[in-house]
């Protein structure tokens, strides 16, 4: 599926929409594109899930979509599959990211988007267990045993994970070594000095909205140069 995720839709809807530059747009349908894995990271509130909604909009059709929330306790029993209590005894139960895989498989012509919120509060290489190596972009159709049943699996080419993760989160950034290498990462900066925002600032022609927008910036700065806070806050 080369480069059709970046060509079948209609890209100057993106542009007007999100208040980012042209070029940084691209580049992040680019890696995307390439690693088929994306992480958006950046302060809470900069944007991050605004961001990946308004790129799966115009890279889709709406249901070919799913969003999840990593947290402490998220398992592969809820990922991918595990043994679940029933009215007599045990039940192998099918997780969110095999029954997505699985959709994808079946619609190969069409691209799949799989969000994950607070990706580095769960811990990766255990909620994907054996098909974490099945990440990487080179390894999208190759198949391999399940853990909990007796068939081969495999994450689909038409597959892209978007993941967003809170640059503020400094107990939970020592991602691994692993987890880099199969995701790009992109970072996300307050937008308050792009093209889009300016003009959108200038035609509002608002003082309260003015000073408002000025306060935050003041703000961020002083949380910039708070040497206990720093930018990713």
């Amino acid at each position: 599926s080369g480069a059709k995720v970046v060509s079948n839709f209609n890209k100057s809807n993106l542009y007007d929409s999100v208040y980012l530059p042209k070029v940084t747009i691209d580049k992040i349908l680019n890696l995307l594109n390439r690693k088929k894995n994306i992480i958006l990271q950046g302060p809470p509130g900069v944007g991050k899930t605004y961001l990946a909604k308004k790129i799966i909009e115009y890279l889709t059709d709406k249901n070919n979509f799913t969003f999840v929330q990593f947290h402490q306790s998220y398992s592969y029993e809820d990922f991918i599959m595990g043994f679940r209590p029933s009215e007599n005894g045990f039940k192998l139960k099918h997780g969110v990211f095999y029954e997505f895989c699985k959709k994808a498989e079946v619609d190969s012509d069409n691209d799949y988007f799989f969000i994950i919120d607070e990706i580095n509060r769960g811990n990766l290489s255990k909620i994907f267990g054996e098909l974490f190596m099945l990440l990487e972009s080179d390894k999208r159709g190759v198949a391999l045993q399940l853990l909990y049943a007796d068939e081969k699996f495999s994450i689909p080419e038409n597959l892209y994970i978007i993941g967003m993760m809170n640059t503020a989160d400094r107990s939970l950034a020592m991602l691994d070594y692993a987890l880099r290498r199969r995701f790009a990462f992109f970072d996300l900066k307050p937008a308050f000095e792009s093209d889009g925002f300016k003009s959108y600032q200038k035609s509002l022609n608002d003082d309260k909205f003015d000073k408002l927008i000025e306060c935050i910036k003041q703000l961020n700065l002083a949380i910039k140069s708070d040497e206990t806070l720093g930018e990713g806050f």
